[in-house]
């Protein structure tokens, strides 16, 4: 019997398509060929460019069309409107009756000068006055005395007219029967002429007496309403030694310690009008020109922007700066401090319908006349012209166009390149 042949075969491999080898090299090589084709637009873009940055680390800004405010941004202080300071009247010791910080009410007393000449000088006048009331008085007795005698003397020359009257009738009866002579008559004429001049005359001086009486009256009258113009004028001087605040608000500042000696129109205290307030701005002196009493502000505060106006502008400049104020148009902002620190943007002109960008460190960079305009990963220089300039935005005259991007960083480490890869 002839034994099976088991014992002899071998398992026998089937033959395979590429061999182990040749499958290690081919799929390294097709990997490789597909990377490259893949890097290789962006390689040969990266080889074409310039320079290269990395897009996550610059700023872009979009092209669009809207309007645009030219505006100034500056620091203002918030100071009260009204804020005066008060000084003494005269020359004495001052006595505090409030302190610093305090909040007070309109007319309220706040100090006070003691000030001993000006009550030796009401005294003083006092008595001036009375005197003159004194002379008044005797003077309106002299005239009505005076008046009385001259009323009795024309009454007593009126009675001798009469006497001298009927003394001519009697004649005049007698003369007609033959006893009397011419002369006796004449003399009876004589008489009656005389006593009526005398009437006459002494009618005219009381008349006179009477106008100079009065006009002595009067004087002494005048003299009295001028003494008590001058006492209520010492009055008033010794009231207004009491130093009232002129309106709610808060005594900011005392100059003086109590039972200081002081002199007059030295400062006392400063009372601040906590209900109206202002903002004191400093404008550079290259946009001065630009800016009048009515210029639009707008005063950010407290996360809200409130509508202004600017109210005056300083003639002098001091350090390159000019001083102006700004007002509020419409209700301040509640919660103000004196001199808090706060953003004011001056509005100078208002454009619509313009092209405009994100305002950036490219305008410095370029000079306004180049920015990088970003097409996919890839910028490049380009020639523009901008405009008016904002806080935030920037007008945009020629040499871009709606929806393109530009580089709004700072471009001066592309040192003028006029492409960069973004990557």
């Amino acid at each position: 019997m002839i034994p099976d042949t088991s014992a002899m075969d071998r398992p026998a491999e089937g033959r395979r398509f590429l061999s182990r080898r040749t499958l290690a090299i081919a799929i390294p090589a097709l990997l490789l060929l597909l990377g490259g084709a893949i890097v290789f637009p962006s390689l040969s873009r990266w080889l074409g460019s310039e320079r290269s940055a990395d897009l996550a680390r610059l700023r872009l800004g979009e092209v669009a069309r809207g309007d645009l405010e030219r505006d100034l941004a500056v620091e203002g202080r918030i100071v009260a409107a009204f804020h005066p300071t008060l000084f003494s009247p005269a020359q004495g010791i001052v006595q505090l009756a409030v302190k610093a910080g305090e909040t007070v009410s309109r007319g309220q007393a706040l100090a006070r000068v003691e000030s001993p000449d000006l009550e030796s000088r009401r005294k003083q006048e006092q008595s001036s006055l009375l005197s003159l009331e004194s002379d008044l008085a005797r003077q309106r007795i002299l005239a009505r005395e005076d008046d009385l005698e001259n009323r009795q003397r024309i009454d007593l020359l009126g009675v001798k007219v009469e006497a001298a009257r009927r003394a001519l009738d009697r004649a005049r009866r007698i003369r007609e029967e033959g006893i009397l002579n011419d002369v006796d008559y004449e003399k009876a004429e004589d008489d009656l002429r005389l006593a009526t001049l005398e009437l006459d005359h002494a009618r005219g001086k009381a008349q006179l007496a009477a106008e100079t009486l009065e006009a002595e009256t009067r004087n002494r009258e005048l003299q009295v309403e001028r003494q008590k113009l001058v006492l209520q004028d010492v009055a008033r001087q010794i009231d207004d030694l009491t130093i009232r605040a002129p309106f709610d608000g808060l005594l900011s500042r005392l100059d003086v310690q109590d039972r200081d000696a002081v002199t007059p129109g030295r400062a006392l205290v400063t009372v601040v009008d906590l209900s109206a307030f202002e903002i004191e701005i400093n404008v550079p002196e290259t946009y001065a020109d630009e800016i009048d009493p009515g210029t639009p502000a707008v005063v950010r505060y407290a996360g809200g922007d409130y509508q202004g106006e600017v109210r005056s502008l300083s003639p002098e400049v001091q350090g390159s700066q000019v001083k102006g104020t700004v007002a509020f148009s419409g209700v301040a902002p509640q919660g103000l401090k004196q001199n808090q620190r706060v953003p004011v943007r001056l509005v100078l002109e208002s454009k619509t319908g313009v092209l405009k960008v994100a305002r950036g460190p490219f305008l410095e960079s370029g000079g306004g006349r180049q920015a990088y305009v970003v097409d996919g990963d890839r910028a490049t220089l380009r020639t523009i012209q901008v405009g008016a300039l904002s806080v935030a935005e920037v007008e945009v005259l020629s040499g871009l166009e709606v929806g393109e991007q530009i580089i709004i960083s700072d471009t001066t480490r592309f040192e003028g390149a006029t492409t960069i890869y973004l990557h």
